[in-house]
């Protein structure tokens, strides 16, 4: 394969990556070794994102005239990209994760609906619940008002029926 092929494929690569994805998440990844970089693939690939060593130049050509256009202020030094396609946290989560354990790297910035995220922000976040976790927040929410309403229909309706029995039993003496 020649290198302008090799080019043009990787190009189309990150295209393609920037059309489904949700988010992406910048990282300088001096330092970390081949095992290092498997094992945050594998945590990614399991979290529904990608993790890519990054070309700079060729990254911001496949970039021009997507919503992620605005990565290329954050493409500089040796990078490599975390595209989240299942929610918008999930790749920040697990990469602050393994830079926390590891203490290597570091989130450089990221994109988000079009907007460019500094570093501070794109570590932020990966504080932010995931959906599930929302979801799951939002039925407990809306789950507790009918529980407590159901708790309460019930405890009247004991009350009622012990009124009614103790009247039957006042009414038979």
């Amino acid at each position: 394969m020649t290198t302008k092929a090799f080019k043009n494929e990787k190009i189309e690569q990150f295209k393609k990556s920037f059309e489904n994805a949700k988010v992406a998440v910048v990282t300088d990844y001096r330092g970390y070794t081949v095992e290092e970089i498997t094992n945050l693939r594998r945590n990614l690939q399991k979290a529904d994102c990608d993790y890519t060593v990054t070309k700079n130049t060729l990254c911001k050509i496949a970039a021009k005239g997507t919503n992620f256009e605005a990565i290329e202020a954050v493409l500089t030094g040796p990078s490599a990209i975390a595209f989240g396609f299942g929610d918008e946290v999930s790749a920040a989560k697990v990469l602050a994760k393994f830079i926390k354990d590891t203490k290597k790297g570091e989130i450089t910035g990221a994109v988000l609906d079009g907007k460019l995220l500094s570093a501070d922000e794109a570590k932020k976040l990966a504080l932010l619940p995931s959906k599930e976790e929302l979801y799951a927040k939002i039925l407990g929410s809306v789950n507790s008002p009918a529980s407590g309403i159901v708790y309460s229909i019930n405890g009247v309706m004991s009350a009622l029926v012990r009124a009614i029995d103790a009247v039957a039993k006042q009414k038979q003496a």
